[in-house]
């Protein structure tokens, strides 16, 4: 018992440390192809390592209450949750992740608590950028909330389970990616993908030119650092999931990096070539065509 109980640790350990290290260098890759796209040299990749570092380093000495503690807390728990749950490798070749039937329900809940948690830490800190921004956010997540669980609803459907693993062993079984199998659902499910990473058109929650970053705002030192951590994670998590639902997943760490890195750049390369949007027009896109793909999706669930 004591010995199954230090390996899902050590086995929680690790997945830890591949999600944050992958997760941080995908942000600082952002940053690099961004600069080179607009014709500058750009932050070393490298970069995000340093930031977080020194943001660890900082001691934070004012603080707003209860909730501002808890904001960030919340957003880091959500994100190890979510990384326990998401298998990570193929047959568990990495570590027994927590899967269970019903994992995808699970994950559809869980996957909200961080960032309602953090609307009220930055709500009590009583900067109206923090409102702001949180305002703005809980508006875009119920955007595009809608085509991603009418992308997942259209593959329970479609396979009769809400495991990710049953998902993962039918495409293992047929030889065929789900996104493939289900495009429209893939469709959806990436577009909705926009929203989930804010970057532009979609960066209205923290738009630093207009709102100094938003719920960010009064959040520095080891809160940030906080922050900044759980996003790797979060990132890092979703796509994976992505990957595992309809890439096929991954047999080793090589194959499971080049596939979510691809799909990393997806919403990268997009948000690059886009304006960013005002709050009701970013809505009005996820009600538009993602959720038009989803509906698309569910109908040839069902009758196909």
């Amino acid at each position: 018992m004591l010995k199954e109980i230090l390996y899902y640790t050590w086995g929680a350990v690790v997945s830890f440390v591949l999600a944050f290290t992958v997760g941080i260098t995908y942000m600082g890759l952002n940053r690099k192809v961004t600069a080179r796209v607009q014709n500058r040299i750009g932050p070393p990749w490298y970069q995000n390592f340093i930031d977080v570092i020194k943001l660890g380093s900082k001691k934070s000495n004012i603080h707003h209450g209860t909730m501002h503690h808890l904001g960030p807390a919340f957003l880091m728990v959500t994100s190890v949750m979510s990384l326990l749950i998401i298998p990570i490798l193929n047959d568990g070749r990495f570590y027994p992740n927590l899967n269970f039937h019903g994992d995808l329900i699970f994950l559809l809940y869980i996957m909200t608590f961080g960032p309602l948690g953090m609307a009220l830490g930055a709500g009590q800190t009583g900067n109206p950028n923090s409102a702001i921004g949180v305002t703005r956010g809980l508006a875009m997540m119920a955007g595009f909330e809608i085509p991603w669980v009418m992308a997942l609803v259209a593959l329970m459907i479609q396979f009769r389970t809400t495991s990710i693993v049953d998902l993962m062993n039918v495409q293992a079984e047929t030889g065929r990616w789900l996104m493939f199998s289900s495009p429209f659902a893939f469709i959806a499910a990436i577009m909705a993908m926009f929203g989930m990473f804010r970057y532009s058109p979609f960066d209205i929650v923290g738009a630093p030119a207009e709102l100094a970053s938003g719920p960010m705002s009064e959040n520095g030192g080891k809160y940030l650092f906080t922050m900044m951590s759980s996003g790797s994670v979060f990132a890092f998590a979703k796509l994976t999931l992505y990957t595992d639902l309809f890439l096929g997943g991954a047999d080793n760490l090589l194959v499971l990096v080049l596939k979510t890195f691809a799909l990393y750049m997806i919403p990268v390369l997009y948000g690059l070539v886009s304006p960013r949007y005002r709050t009701e027009q970013a809505v009005r896109w996820f009600w538009g065509w993602p959720s038009f793909f989803g509906l698309l999706a569910i109908l040839q669930a069902s009758f196909f």
